[in-house]
C-alpha cells in the first residue's frame, strides 16, 4: 500500500538530509493517525541517515519506494535497535559470502532468532512483508507485538511488502523505544485518584521497572507511595502507568526520580467507576467494574500483558481513549482495601486478593475478609472505598457450599497440583494454602502459586524449603474452609 507517488518522494527525500530535524515525538503521537505521508517518511531516513543507520543509493536517492531486502533489513535493526544477547550457536549461511557487508548483521540476527535462515538460507536479496517487519521489530526491540503493529498502522495492510521508506519509518520509532537505565521523567499527570501518567524520555529497563528498584526510585512527599511497579501502556513508547496510596484531592505532591525533581501534580479526587458488589465465595467478595461504561483494567492495556490477554487487549492513545470512547484506568490492586460493613455490625477492613483483578475477560477484582473470618449467609453489606465510588455497594449474603479437593499430584519435590471438583473461576485459589500430612503426622505447608490456574486445577509451592519425600503418601488438608475437609491422597513415587 503505497500513499505518496515515487517523484514526490525524489523530491522530498533530495531535500531531505538539507532539512532541520525534527522531534520524534511527532512520529509517535501521529503513530496510528492518517495514512503514512512522505514527511514523515523523509524525517525517519534524515533521523536514521545522521544515526548511520541508513545510506542512501549511488545516485544520491534514498530509494524510499523501494522494497526493503532482507540484507538491508537486517543492518538497520542491528544499528537502530542494537538487540542485546547471543545465540547458542553461530549460525552458518550457504548464500551469504562471508566477506559480504551484511554478514556479522545477520548472523547476529539469526543466531537470536530475530530473523531466520532454514537450511542455511539467509536469501539477502529477499523481501520481506509487513506482518514480517512488525515481527522482527518486535523480537529484536523485546517489545509486544501489538504495540509494533500499533505504531505500523499508517502503512500496513495484509499482504504488503515493505518499502525502505515504512521500514525507516518504524524502525525510527523503534529507536526510540529502546529501553534506557538513564530514562528520565518528562511529565507526569493524576489521572485518578490511586493512578498516575508518567511519561519518561525513554522507556525504562527490565531492572528499574522491578517493584523493589521502582520503590527506591520513586519519591513522594505528603505521605503518598508507589504501590506496585510502573507499567509501560501497549502501543506508547515511554508512558507508564503508576500506582500509588490514595492521593489527597486538591493536594499538592512532588515527585523525585533517583533522587531528582521530576515534577509536581494535585491530587485527583476522582474515584473509579465500579458498577457493583458480588459475593465470590464465604469469605470473599469482588467489585466489577465495566468495559461498556469507560473502565478499563490496566492488565488490558500494557505492554507485559497485551500477548496474553487475546482480543481483550487494546491499545489507548495519549488521551486515554480508543474509537472514540475516553477510559478510566484501574491500575494495580497491590495493597488495596475496603471497607465492608454488615448491617448492624461493626466495619472490617478487607484486603485485595492478588492476580484477581482481570482474569477470565473480566474486571472484577476480589477482596476477602480477615483471616477466619466468613460472610454470614442472609446479612446484608455494604463496601465503601476511598478510591472506587460504587453504583450498588451492597449485597445480602448467601451460604457458599466449598469446593472438594477430588485429587493431588507431585509436580516436582517442591510443587504439587491440586484439583478441585469444579472451576473456581477468576482465581480464587489465590492466596489459598494446604497442609501435606504424612503418615506420621508430619506436616508440610504449601501456598497457591499465584496465576497458576488451569481450570480447576491449580500449582501449590511448598514453604519454608519443604521437599516430598519418594516413597511417602500424603493426605491434603485445605487451611481454613475455602475447600472441602474432605482429604485427598497424594503418594510420592
Amino acid at each position: 500500500m503505497k500513499t505518496y507517488s515515487n517523484k514526490l518522494a525524489a523530491i522530498m527525500v533530495a531535500a531531505a538530509l538539507g532539512t532541520a530535524s525534527l522531534p520524534l515525538q511527532v512520529l509517535q503521537v501521529e503513530a496510528a493517525g492518517a495514512p503514512l505521508a512522505v514527511q514523515d517518511i523523509e524525517q525517519a531516513t534524515q533521523v536514521l541517515s545522521q544515526l548511520r543507520v541508513m545510506q542512501g543509493y549511488q545516485d544520491g536517492s534514498m530509494g524510499i519506494t523501494s522494497t526493503i531486502t532482507r540484507a538491508e533489513l537486517a543492518k538497520m535493526l542491528v544499528l537502530a535497535i542494537g538487540p542485546e544477547g547471543k545465540g547458542e550457536t553461530e549460525p552458518s549461511f550457504t548464500d551469504v559470502n562471508p566477506n559480504a557487508w551484511y554478514e556479522r548483521y545477520a548472523s547476529e540476527l539469526v543466531a537470536q532468532d530475530i530473523m531466520q535462515a532454514p537450511g542455511g538460507r539467509f536469501d539477502p536479496r529477499g523481501t520481506v512483508t509487513h506482518a514480517e517487519l512488525v515481527h522482527m521489530v518486535s523480537k529484536a526491540l523485546k517489545r509486544d507485538a501489538k504495540s509494533v503493529d500499533y505504531w505500523a498502522k499508517r502503512f500496513y495492510s495484509e499482504d504488503g511488502q515493505a518499502t525502505r521508506g515504512q521500514a525507516a519509518y518504524l524502525i525510527s520509532i523503534a529507536h526510540e523505544a529502546v529501553a534506557s537505565e538513564k530514562a528520565k521523567i518528562t511529565s507526569v499527570r493524576a489521572l485518578n485518584a490511586i493512578t498516575l501518567i508518567v511519561t519518561f524520555d525513554a522507556p525504562l529497563t527490565a531492572d528499574n521497572e522491578a517493584f523493589a528498584k521502582a520503590k527506591e526510585d520513586f519519591k513522594f512527599n505528603n505521605g503518598l507511595e508507589l504501590t506496585n511497579m510502573p507499567r509501560l501502556k501497549t502501543g506508547s513508547i515511554s508512558t507508564y502507568i503508576v500506582p500509588t496510596s490514595v492521593q489527597k484531592p486538591g493536594t499538592s505532591y512532588s515527585l523525585t526520580y533517583k533522587g531528582k525533581t521530576a515534577g509536581t501534580f494535585t491530587g485527583n479526587s476522582t474515584k473509579l467507576d465500579m458498577t457493583e458488589v458480588r459475593q465470590a465465595a464465604q469469605d470473599t467478595f469482588e467489585l466489577e467494574a465495566l468495559k461498556a461504561n469507560g473502565v478499563v483494567d490496566y492488565g488490558y492495556v500494557i505492554s507485559a500483558y497485551s500477548g496474553g490477554r487475546g482480543d481483550n487487549a487494546f491499545v489507548l492513545d495519549e488521551n486515554n481513549s480508543a474509537d472514540g470512547k475516553v477510559y478510566q484506568i484501574i491500575s494495580s490492586g497491590q495493597g488495596r482495601e475496603v471497607t465492608i460493613t454488615p448491617a448492624g455490625g461493626q466495619p472490617i477492613v478487607a484486603k485485595y486478593v492478588p492476580f484477581t483483578q482481570s482474569t477470565d475477560g473480566k474486571q472484577e477484582p476480589k477482596f476477602r475478609l480477615p483471616e477466619g473470618q466468613a460472610l454470614t449467609p442472609g446479612v446484608t453489606y455494604t463496601v465503601t472505598s476511598d478510591w472506587a465510588q460504587i453504583g450498588n455497594p451492597t449485597f445480602v449474603a448467601k451460604s457458599f457450599e466449598p469446593l472438594d479437593i477430588i485429587g493431588a499430584a507431585a509436580i516436582s519435590e517442591s510443587s504439587v497440583s491440586i484439583t478441585l471438583s469444579e472451576d473456581p473461576g477468576d482465581e480464587l485459589f489465590s492466596g489459598r494454602s494446604v497442609e501435606l500430612i504424612d503418615t506420621e503426622g508430619g506436616k508440610l505447608m504449601a501456598t497457591y502459586k499465584y496465576s497458576s490456574r488451569k481450570g480447576a486445577i491449580g500449582v501449590f509451592d511448598l514453604t519454608q524449603e519443604g521437599k516430598l519425600k519418594a516413597g511417602t503418601t500424603y493426605t491434603i488438608q485445605p487451611v481454613g474452609k475455602w475447600a472441602d475437609e474432605t482429604k485427598a491422597v497424594l503418594t510420592v513415587n
